[in-house]
Protein backbone atom coordinates (compact mmCIF):
# COMPACT_ATOMS: atom_id res chain seq x y z
CA UNK A 1 0.00 0.00 0.00
CA UNK A 2 1.22 3.25 -1.06
CA UNK A 3 2.21 5.89 1.49
CA UNK A 4 -1.18 8.03 0.13
CA UNK A 5 -3.25 5.45 0.69
CA UNK A 6 -2.00 4.67 3.64
CA UNK A 7 -2.93 8.25 4.99
CA UNK A 8 -6.19 7.90 3.38
CA UNK A 9 -7.22 4.91 5.23
CA UNK A 10 -6.14 5.98 8.24
CA UNK A 11 -8.74 9.30 7.67
CA UNK A 12 -11.41 6.72 6.86
CA UNK A 13 -10.72 4.56 10.09
CA UNK A 14 -10.74 7.78 12.30
CA UNK A 15 -14.34 8.31 10.45
CA UNK A 16 -16.06 5.59 10.72
CA UNK A 17 -14.43 5.07 14.04
CA UNK A 18 -14.69 7.19 16.39
CA UNK A 19 -17.78 9.46 15.00
CA UNK A 20 -19.50 6.12 13.59
CA UNK A 21 -19.89 4.89 16.98
CA UNK A 22 -21.69 7.98 18.12
CA UNK A 23 -24.20 8.75 15.04
CA UNK A 24 -24.98 5.10 13.54
CA UNK A 25 -28.65 5.86 12.65
CA UNK A 26 -28.14 9.13 11.32
CA UNK A 27 -25.59 11.07 8.64
CA UNK A 28 -22.47 9.06 8.98
CA UNK A 29 -19.51 11.77 9.13
CA UNK A 30 -17.68 8.88 6.74
CA UNK A 31 -20.60 9.69 4.35
CA UNK A 32 -20.02 13.81 4.91
CA UNK A 33 -16.14 13.06 4.34
CA UNK A 34 -16.74 10.64 0.62
CA UNK A 35 -19.39 13.52 -0.45
CA UNK A 36 -17.15 16.34 0.40
CA UNK A 37 -14.43 15.03 -2.34
CA UNK A 38 -17.10 14.47 -4.27
CA UNK A 39 -18.29 17.89 -4.34
CA UNK A 40 -14.36 19.11 -4.67
CA UNK A 41 -13.98 16.60 -7.66
CA UNK A 42 -16.65 17.78 -9.52
CA UNK A 43 -16.15 21.58 -8.80
CA UNK A 44 -12.99 21.86 -10.56
CA UNK A 45 -12.19 24.94 -12.25
CA UNK A 46 -9.23 24.31 -14.81
CA UNK A 47 -6.76 27.41 -15.65
CA UNK A 48 -3.72 27.55 -17.72
CA UNK A 49 -1.35 26.15 -15.83
CA UNK A 50 -3.68 24.49 -12.65
CA UNK A 51 -6.90 23.21 -11.38
CA UNK A 52 -8.59 25.08 -8.74
CA UNK A 53 -11.06 23.73 -6.87
CA UNK A 54 -13.68 24.98 -4.18
CA UNK A 55 -12.11 26.29 -0.74
CA UNK A 56 -14.88 26.65 1.15
CA UNK A 57 -17.65 23.93 1.92
CA UNK A 58 -21.34 24.00 3.80
CA UNK A 59 -23.48 21.30 4.80
CA UNK A 60 -26.76 21.45 5.28
CA UNK A 61 -28.24 19.26 7.76
CA UNK A 62 -31.72 18.36 9.73
CA UNK A 63 -32.11 19.82 13.14
CA UNK A 64 -32.39 15.58 14.41
CA UNK A 65 -28.79 15.30 12.79
CA UNK A 66 -26.70 18.17 13.36
CA UNK A 67 -28.01 17.55 17.10
CA UNK A 68 -26.51 14.50 17.19
CA UNK A 69 -23.05 15.72 17.05
CA UNK A 70 -23.47 19.09 17.85
CA UNK A 71 -20.70 18.70 20.95
CA UNK A 72 -18.28 17.64 18.29
CA UNK A 73 -18.73 19.86 15.92
CA UNK A 74 -15.98 21.82 16.04
CA UNK A 75 -13.89 18.42 15.77
CA UNK A 76 -15.83 17.15 12.61
CA UNK A 77 -15.34 20.95 10.56
CA UNK A 78 -11.68 20.32 11.52
CA UNK A 79 -11.10 16.62 10.25
CA UNK A 80 -13.21 16.99 7.13
CA UNK A 81 -11.28 20.59 6.52
CA UNK A 82 -8.18 18.03 6.59
CA UNK A 83 -9.37 15.50 4.97
CA UNK A 84 -10.61 17.79 2.28
CA UNK A 85 -6.82 19.22 2.34
CA UNK A 86 -5.02 15.94 1.89
CA UNK A 87 -7.20 15.34 -1.00
CA UNK A 88 -6.72 18.41 -2.60
CA UNK A 89 -2.70 17.76 -2.38
CA UNK A 90 -3.14 14.29 -3.60
CA UNK A 91 -4.94 15.34 -6.50
CA UNK A 92 -2.62 18.32 -7.41
CA UNK A 93 -5.43 20.59 -6.82
CA UNK A 94 -4.89 24.44 -6.64
CA UNK A 95 -6.29 26.08 -3.13
CA UNK A 96 -6.30 29.55 -3.08
CA UNK A 97 -6.90 29.43 0.97
CA UNK A 98 -6.99 26.11 3.13
CA UNK A 99 -10.18 24.31 2.75
CA UNK A 100 -12.68 25.03 5.95
CA UNK A 101 -15.84 22.90 6.39
CA UNK A 102 -18.77 24.51 8.52
CA UNK A 103 -21.81 22.97 9.23
CA UNK A 104 -25.59 24.87 9.23
CA UNK A 105 -29.43 23.39 9.90
CA UNK A 106 -31.86 23.31 7.19
CA UNK A 107 -34.84 22.89 9.01
CA UNK A 108 -36.68 21.30 5.76
CA UNK A 109 -34.09 18.50 5.24
CA UNK A 110 -35.27 14.70 6.44
CA UNK A 111 -33.12 13.24 8.58
CA UNK A 112 -30.11 10.97 6.70
CA UNK A 113 -30.42 14.00 4.19
CA UNK A 114 -28.13 16.43 3.78
CA UNK A 115 -27.31 19.34 0.99
CA UNK A 116 -23.49 20.62 0.56
CA UNK A 117 -23.05 24.27 -0.83
CA UNK A 118 -19.24 24.93 -2.17
CA UNK A 119 -17.80 27.64 -2.98
CA UNK A 120 -14.13 29.12 -4.60
CA UNK A 121 -13.63 32.17 -2.15
CA UNK A 122 -10.32 34.60 -2.04
CA UNK A 123 -9.71 36.98 0.13
CA UNK A 124 -9.21 41.18 -0.91
CA UNK A 125 -8.35 43.41 1.51
CA UNK A 126 -9.24 40.93 4.31
CA UNK A 127 -12.79 40.55 3.09
CA UNK A 128 -14.16 37.10 1.63
CA UNK A 129 -15.26 37.12 -2.09
CA UNK A 130 -16.62 34.50 -4.04
CA UNK A 131 -15.02 33.95 -6.87
CA UNK A 132 -17.20 31.11 -8.07
CA UNK A 133 -19.67 29.37 -6.32
CA UNK A 134 -21.69 25.71 -7.12
CA UNK A 135 -24.82 24.18 -7.04
CA UNK A 136 -26.15 22.98 -3.53
CA UNK A 137 -25.91 19.34 -3.86
CA UNK A 138 -28.56 17.32 -2.23
CA UNK A 139 -27.93 13.42 -0.96
CA UNK A 140 -30.34 11.12 0.20
CA UNK A 141 -29.36 7.66 2.14
CA UNK A 142 -27.84 5.20 0.41
CA UNK A 143 -30.35 2.69 1.59
CA UNK A 144 -32.79 4.45 -0.07
CA UNK A 145 -33.70 3.55 -3.38
CA UNK A 146 -34.43 6.97 -4.80
CA UNK A 147 -32.08 8.95 -6.82
CA UNK A 148 -30.23 12.12 -5.73
CA UNK A 149 -31.18 14.24 -8.76
CA UNK A 150 -34.64 15.56 -8.89
CA UNK A 151 -36.96 13.58 -10.60
CA UNK A 152 -39.61 15.49 -13.02
CA UNK A 153 -43.30 15.85 -12.26
CA UNK A 154 -44.46 13.39 -14.23
CA UNK A 155 -41.81 10.72 -12.80
CA UNK A 156 -43.80 11.40 -9.46
CA UNK A 157 -47.08 10.86 -11.47
CA UNK A 158 -48.41 14.37 -10.99
CA UNK A 159 -49.94 16.78 -13.22
CA UNK A 160 -47.72 18.90 -15.28
CA UNK A 161 -47.50 22.84 -14.17
CA UNK A 162 -46.60 26.22 -15.71
CA UNK A 163 -43.52 27.23 -13.48
CA UNK A 164 -42.89 31.34 -14.56
CA UNK A 165 -40.53 34.01 -13.00
CA UNK A 166 -42.25 37.68 -13.51
CA UNK A 167 -40.50 40.77 -13.15
CA UNK A 168 -41.11 44.61 -14.49
CA UNK A 169 -43.75 43.43 -16.60
CA UNK A 170 -40.92 40.29 -18.12
CA UNK A 171 -42.03 36.46 -17.47
CA UNK A 172 -39.60 33.47 -17.67
CA UNK A 173 -41.09 30.25 -17.97
CA UNK A 174 -39.43 27.83 -15.69
CA UNK A 175 -38.55 24.77 -18.08
CA UNK A 176 -35.08 23.69 -16.74
CA UNK A 177 -34.38 22.26 -13.56
CA UNK A 178 -31.65 24.93 -12.44
CA UNK A 179 -32.39 28.77 -13.47
CA UNK A 180 -29.43 31.22 -12.88
CA UNK A 181 -30.40 35.15 -12.21
CA UNK A 182 -28.20 37.44 -12.44
CA UNK A 183 -26.52 40.61 -14.58
CA UNK A 184 -24.24 38.15 -16.45
CA UNK A 185 -25.12 37.93 -19.77
CA UNK A 186 -25.15 34.10 -19.03
CA UNK A 187 -27.56 33.81 -17.02
CA UNK A 188 -30.74 31.91 -17.88
CA UNK A 189 -32.30 35.12 -16.40
CA UNK A 190 -30.38 38.14 -16.91
CA UNK A 191 -31.35 41.14 -14.97
CA UNK A 192 -30.48 44.72 -15.71
CA UNK A 193 -30.09 46.29 -12.31
CA UNK A 194 -26.95 47.58 -10.86
CA UNK A 195 -27.46 45.91 -7.51
CA UNK A 196 -27.71 42.83 -8.73
CA UNK A 197 -24.32 40.37 -8.90
CA UNK A 198 -23.38 38.63 -11.98
CA UNK A 199 -24.70 35.04 -10.82
CA UNK A 200 -26.87 36.40 -7.96
CA UNK A 201 -29.00 33.58 -7.50
CA UNK A 202 -30.84 30.37 -8.71
CA UNK A 203 -33.93 28.89 -8.54
CA UNK A 204 -33.45 24.88 -8.48
CA UNK A 205 -36.19 21.64 -8.61
CA UNK A 206 -35.74 18.98 -6.80
CA UNK A 207 -38.70 16.35 -7.04
CA UNK A 208 -41.88 18.52 -7.24
CA UNK A 209 -40.45 21.15 -4.87
CA UNK A 210 -38.92 24.64 -6.04
CA UNK A 211 -35.83 26.07 -4.14
CA UNK A 212 -34.82 29.63 -4.69
CA UNK A 213 -30.48 29.66 -3.44
CA UNK A 214 -28.73 32.72 -2.71
CA UNK A 215 -25.11 32.01 -4.89
CA UNK A 216 -22.53 34.40 -2.91
CA UNK A 217 -23.94 37.77 -4.03
CA UNK A 218 -22.74 40.78 -2.72
CA UNK A 219 -26.72 42.35 -1.73
CA UNK A 220 -28.07 39.01 -0.42
CA UNK A 221 -31.24 37.37 -1.52
CA UNK A 222 -34.95 38.25 0.00
CA UNK A 223 -38.17 35.74 -0.07
CA UNK A 224 -41.04 37.64 1.02
CA UNK A 225 -39.08 40.42 2.53
CA UNK A 226 -36.85 38.28 4.91
CA UNK A 227 -33.13 37.63 4.19
CA UNK A 228 -32.08 34.34 3.39
CA UNK A 229 -29.52 31.85 2.03
CA UNK A 230 -32.27 29.35 0.39
CA UNK A 231 -35.99 28.89 0.98
CA UNK A 232 -38.76 26.73 -0.39
CA UNK A 233 -40.83 28.70 -2.69
CA UNK A 234 -44.43 28.56 -2.69
CA UNK A 235 -46.55 30.57 -5.45
CA UNK A 236 -47.27 34.37 -5.02
CA UNK A 237 -44.15 34.55 -2.65
CA UNK A 238 -41.66 37.55 -4.64
CA UNK A 239 -38.19 37.07 -4.50
CA UNK A 240 -36.17 40.23 -4.16
CA UNK A 241 -32.47 40.62 -5.56
CA UNK A 242 -30.48 43.82 -5.35
CA UNK A 243 -33.78 46.09 -6.47
CA UNK A 244 -36.04 43.84 -8.55
CA UNK A 245 -38.71 41.97 -6.76
CA UNK A 246 -39.49 38.62 -9.06
CA UNK A 247 -42.68 37.01 -8.39
CA UNK A 248 -42.57 32.87 -8.44
CA UNK A 249 -45.98 31.20 -9.68
CA UNK A 250 -46.87 27.86 -10.56
CA UNK A 251 -50.09 26.25 -11.34
CA UNK A 252 -51.48 23.43 -13.14
CA UNK A 253 -52.09 23.29 -17.15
Amino acid sequence: MSVLRAIESKLESLFEGVFGRAFRTNVQPVELARKLVKEMDDHRNVSVSRVYVPNEYTVFLSPGDRGQYSSYEKQLCAELSDYLAEHARRENYALLTSPQVQLDTDDDQDVGVFGIATRLVQTSGGQAVAAETGHTMIYKPTAVPQPTQAVSPEELGVEQELVTLSWNGSSHEVKDRRVVIGRSRDCDIQLADANVSRRHAELRQEGASYWIVDLGSTNGLEVNGKRVKRAKLRSGDTITVGSTELTFARESE
